[in-house]
């Protein structure tokens, strides 16, 4: 048996949980998974994570100590730290402080620009039977979107990587939000060529794999989804 045994706790559709999926995985890391309804929050979950948010990395050694990591940015450091033969920080101190910016900007601007409207309207409202979405938040989370992707798109036509040369967690941060609104086909590449082609690079990546085969029952993913080249 190989330790630490690591359980993630998270919501296939939820980003963050994505990112740390996508971070396990390109690591090479094996883990069990647990499956939470983080709007039903369980008295289990805020026993590990106060605030109910995921996702939440338990590890369990051989001698029977438990290290619980809540929430991406304390799970995402103590990864590098434990598997440091992939390094997904950057070791240039400036591209390491850009990827550190970049992946702030998902947990914060991102998310609340575009996240609680667009995933809101269209995925959560559905699950917590909060009726069908209201039209101005949609139409708000796409103007907000258009403009996130204005940004990236730019960044991706200088650099190699999102935060500079290197692939790094900020790649995985923005892949693991775009792959969650992809889904309900609300990305228009054809008009972010550089972000396009960016997307195709990391979703033929090994860890990938496996968020293409989640399913939102009741909800069919997009038609370019699944497909490596689109």
């Amino acid at each position: 048996m190989t330790f630490p045994q690591r359980t993630l706790h998270h919501f296939a559709f939820d980003p963050h949980s994505r990112l740390v999926r996508l971070a396990l995985g390109e690591k090479k890391l094996p883990f069990d998974e647990v499956p939470i309804k983080y709007w039903e929050p369980t008295d289990d979950l805020i026993r590990m994570n106060p605030s109910g948010l995921l996702p939440v990395l338990v590890e369990l050694f051989d001698h029977g100590r438990t290290v619980t990591l809540c929430e991406n940015r304390a799970i995402l450091e103590h990864l590098d730290e434990a598997a440091p033969e992939i390094r997904l920080w950057p070791t240039d101190p400036q591209e390491r402080g850009e990827a550190r910016r970049l992946v702030g900007w998902f947990e914060r601007k991102f998310d609340w620009d575009v996240n609680s409207l667009l995933l809101h309207e269209k995925m959560e409202k559905r699950l917590m039977g909060l009726g069908a979405p209201n039209l101005q938040n949609l139409r708000a989370g796409r103007e907000a979107l258009r403009d996130h992707l204005s940004y990236f798109e730019s960044l991706l036509e200088a650099r190699n990587w999102l935060a500079g040369r290197n692939l790094s967690f900020a790649d995985f941060a923005l892949a693991s939000h775009l792959s969650v609104i992809d889904y309900f086909d609300e990305v228009s590449w054809d008009r972010f060529k550089h972000l396009k082609t960016w997307y195709m690079v990391i979703k033929s990546r090994p860890a990938f794999r496996p968020l293409l085969s989640d399913v939102l029952p009741g909800v069919a993913p997009s038609a370019q989804y699944k497909e490596l080249d689109f």
